[in-house]
């Protein structure tokens, strides 16, 4: 794909998706890249870790790479560079401190020597030959987040990263006026968080959940108080801390995410009162009135914390009657299932529950409609394109911009992988990038694909069944009878006559093939597979994945 003098614009993750964001803009020689994520796996693609972004394109193009810059910590945001850097050589990553934190310690955890960790702060301004890079701060659920302005030859793009407008935060504001400033100077093309594009009116401001948090601490100060909320979320964690140090609770922390970013928030200085922080073991001897435990699990995953205690299966801690706790979090999509299952655990344990429907323990760090609006009416672009979200959420927030004044035809809704094409004549849509998932199970990354899903899914549905026989090659004789092992199927004890049917069929099978002039290995087991799968599905009603395993037998 040639263009000369054009800056090309597309996603390889992000788009009609919520997670593994990564953008990239390239001009002649010169390309960046904009965040590198990872999404989560629904509970279809089973065995399977994380979703990747495909970096094929950025492995043909390497040498044009000048780096990469991250918006801000989020693991939709950071969590794929380990993935990419063993994959792509990347000459510079530029993050803000907090995500270079998280980086490093991800690259560590991974053994990846990787050491051109830059970190850039609002005023910086980045420059290549083809590029200019500046950053306006926004507010978010994490500290250091920011938005990028990029420069081209062809006009400035914005990309605003994860943001909210909250007039009463807990950390900094967001920069309106470097925003309005932008604005003013011309924007080309704006790409906007579409996450909550589709939630009407304002997003509560982080001080009505620090009010709220504050007032069940006030009212429970007898009882002992567990809070799930997502770790990342470092101005929650701070306030928490501040709260318990108010009302002279100690607090032990409780999964390994929990502990890393509580850490990290020390390191980067947004968390500076360190004595309050106890072990399990010391807060198991205090009163409940004075400990608070802090814990990850707020969506129900099976193995953190929340789940364990709400399960009874915690090693260190155990509920008591009147424990109360909050949920300080909304399930992400996907995940209201578990987080219900944890929710009513711990009802039938008879403890008190605050969740965000009951209360205002929890608020979004993306904008919602009107805050939308007000991005667009700040940057005032001349085409727009929404990013970081599903495709509603995209057609919702091109919606937005056409009421804030940008004509329909100047609106790109866009799927991972599609290029807009940007000259002095304007913005089109022109041809496509490869973009598909990429899977990561353990060690494994790339060379698990839909066929290997699809039999992971039978096997889950109708389970496995193994024939195994003896073969004499040389005389075309099969040796005993067939055996027949099953896993997740049916147990082999309690269906004596089915198997013996299973078994008579297989044989039958072994026989009739052996007797042909063209038997070979493979055919036999093609035959097999063909002649079990409908006779399995008419006795049982399912077809388990079959597994014929030869043992060839010779003659002395």
């Amino acid at each position: 794909m040639k263009f000369n003098n054009d800056t090309l614009i597309f996603a390889l993750g992000g788009l009609g998706e919520v997670g593994k964001n990564m953008y990239v803009v390239s001009h002649n020689s010169e390309l960046i890249i904009v965040d590198a994520g990872v999404m989560f796996p629904e509970s279809d693609l089973l065995g399977i870790d994380y979703v990747i972004p495909d970096f094929t394109y950025l492995k043909q193009n390497e040498k044009k790479i000048k780096g990469l810059i991250i918006t801000h910590g989020h693991e939709d945001h950071i969590g794929g560079i380990p993935f990419l850097l063993q994959t792509v050589n990347i000459p510079v990553i530029y993050a803000p401190k907090q995500a270079a934190a998280l980086i490093r310690k991800k690259l560590e955890e991974r053994n990846i020597n990787y050491k051109n960790i830059i970190v850039y702060e609002e005023k910086t301004k980045i420059k290549s030959k083809f590029f200019e890079i500046e950053f306006f701060r926004t507010t978010h659920s994490i500290p250091d987040s920011h938005g990028i302005c990029i420069n081209t030859p062809n006009g400035k793009i914005v990309m605003t990263g994860d943001f909210k407008f909250d007039m009463t935060p807990i950390g900094p504001m967001s920069n309106l006026h470097k925003m309005a400033e932008i604005g003013k100077s011309g924007v080309k093309l704006l790409m906007s968080d579409s996450t909550n594009a589709l939630v009407e009116g304002m997003s509560i401001s982080e001080s009505i959940v620090d009010e709220t948090l504050s007032d069940i601490f006030s009212s429970y100060v007898s009882n002992r108080i567990i809070i799930a909320t997502f770790a990342s979320n470092i101005y929650r964690l701070k306030h928490i801390i501040e709260t318990c140090k108010k009302h002279k609770r100690k607090i032990a922390l409780f999964g390994r995410s929990m502990d890393t970013s509580i850490e990290i928030a020390k390191e980067c200085g947004y968390i500076k009162d360190k004595d309050i922080i106890i072990t399990p073991d010391e807060a198991n001897k205090l009163k409940p009135s004075e400990v608070c435990l802090l814990c990850t699990g707020s969506q129900g995953e099976p193995l953190a914390a929340l789940s364990r205690i709400a399960d009874g299966s915690h090693k260190q801690i155990k509920l008591l009657p009147n424990d109360v706790v909050i949920f300080s979090s909304s399930p992400i999509p996907g995940n209201g299932l578990s987080v219900g299952k944890t929710i009513n655990k711990l009802y039938l344990k008879g403890v008190k529950v605050f969740t965000n429907t009951i209360s205002a323990v929890h608020t979004s760090g993306h904008g919602a409609q009107e805050e939308l609006k007000l991005m667009l009416r700040l940057i005032n672009p001349e085409y727009f394109a929404p990013y970081h979200g599903e495709y509603r959420m995209l057609k919702s927030h091109t919606d937005l911009a056409t009421l804030c004044g940008i004509p329909k035809n100047k609106t790109f809704i866009l799927e991972n992988g599609d290029v807009l094409v940007m000259n002095k004549d304007g913005i089109k849509k022109s041809g496509k990038v490869q973009a598909s998932d990429i899977y990561v199970d353990g060690n494994r990354i790339g060379d698990i694909g839909s066929i290997v899903i699809k039999d992971r899914k039978l096997m889950s549905d109708n389970g496995i069944m193994a024939i195994i026989m003896n073969i004499n090659f040389e005389t075309k004789e099969m040796l005993g009878r067939p055996i027949i092992s099953t896993r997740g199927f049916v147990v082999v004890n309690e269906n004596e006559e089915l198997i013996k049917e299973i078994e008579k069929k297989a044989s039958e099978t072994i026989l009739n093939k052996l007797k042909s002039n063209a038997f070979n290995y493979n055919d036999l087991k093609s035959e097999l597979i063909s002649t079990l799968s409908p006779f399995l599905t008419n006795k049982t009603g399912r077809c388990p994945i079959i597994l014929p395993i030869i043992m060839e037998i010779k003659n002395n």
